[in-house]
C-alpha cells in the first residue's frame, strides 16, 4: 500500500498512511517529521519523504504528537539509524520510554468490539505492529518553548487529554493546526465525518480531551492536519466546536 501525500500549502505535506497521518515541514533541503505512523509503516514513511524531495538523512527532528504506537512506528529506527532528535512534551517523554502505556488494551477492544468497524481495524492494528513494544531509547523533551528551530517553525501546544502529554502544533503563519488524535476528522471505527473525537475508549481521559479543544480552539487557522482523516479547510475554531458539540 502507498501513502498518499498530499500538498496543502508551501512546503507543508499531510500523508495518509495505513489509517493515519503523519505531516512533512519543509525548509529547502531539510524537513520536520510530525509522526511516524505504525511500524508496518516504514516503507511508507521513506517512500513519503523521497516524493516530495527529501530522506531520511534530511530529516532535521522527529515531532510526535503522543507516544501512541500508530504514531510512534519509526520514530526509534530514524533515531538510531539516522541519529535523528526525537522531540515531544515531557509529560510524554516516559511514554514514548515505554515507561508506562497510556494505550487502548485488547480488553478494550474486546469490550467494544460490537462497534462497527472496531474489528476488521483492530484486525489491521496487528498486523502493521500496533500491538507491539516499540518504545524510543532517548526521546527528548522540546528543545526551548514558543516556536522551535525547525523547518516550519512548528510551535508546540500542550492538549492533555488522550494521553497526558499529547501536545499539538500550530503553524501560525500558514494558519495550520496539526491536531494530532485530539481532535480528528475521520477513523475506521467512525461512521461520522468532519471534526470529531475518537471513540471513548482511545483516551486515556475523555474531559481532558474535551478541555483541550478549546485550547485548539483558541488557535489562530484556517487549515486543519488530523492524525486521523482528511485535511479540513475552514475555521479551526469552527472545527473544534463541532467536534465538542458532536461529543456532547
Amino acid at each position: 500500500m502507498r501513502a498518499e501525500v498530499h500538498q496543502v500549502a508551501d512546503g507543508t505535506y499531510l500523508v495518509h498512511g495505513s489509517h493515519v497521518n503523519w505531516v512533512i515541514l519543509q525548509d529547502g533541503d531539510a524537513v520536520t517529521l510530525v509522526d511516524t505512523g505504525y511500524p508496518g509503516d516504514r516503507e511508507q514513511v521513506l517512500a513519503s519523504l523521497a516524493e516530495v524531495g527529501s530522506s531520511p538523512e534530511a530529516v532535521a527532528a522527529v515531532l510526535i504528537t503522543h507516544a501512541h504506537n500508530d504514531h510512534l512506528g519509526s520514530a526509534e529506527y530514524l533515531r538510531a539509524t539516522h541519529g535523528t532528535p526525537v522531540y515531544l512534551h515531557p509529560a510524554e517523554v516516559p511514554h514514548a520510554r515505554r515507561e508506562f502505556l497510556h494505550q487502548a488494551s485488547i480488553g478494550d477492544v474486546v469490550r467494544n468490539a460490537w462497534r462497527p468497524g472496531v474489528v476488521p481495524w483492530a484486525v489491521h492494528v496487528i498486523r502493521l505492529g500496533g500491538t507491539e513494544h516499540n518504545p524510543v531509547t532517548a526521546p527528548e523533551p522540546f528543545p526551548g518553548e514558543g516556536p522551535l528551530d525547525l523547518p516550519g517553525r512548528p510551535v508546540p501546544v500542550h492538549t492533555p487529554g488522550h494521553t497526558d502529554g499529547h501536545c499539538v502544533y500550530h503553524l501560525p503563519e500558514a494558519g495550520i493546526v496539526i491536531s494530532g488524535d485530539t481532535l480528528a476528522t475521520g477513523h475506521a471505527t467512525s461512521r461520522v465525518k468532519g471534526p470529531q473525537i475518537l471513540l471513548d475508549f482511545f483516551h486515556h481521559e475523555r474531559a481532558g480531551v474535551l478541555a483541550s479543544l478549546e485550547t485548539i480552539g483558541a488557535l489562530d487557522g484556517d487549515t486543519l492536519l488530523p492524525g486521523h482523516g482528511p485535511v479540513h479547510r475552514g475555521s479551526v475554531r469552527a472545527a473544534a466546536e463541532q467536534a465538542r458539540d458532536r461529543a456532547s
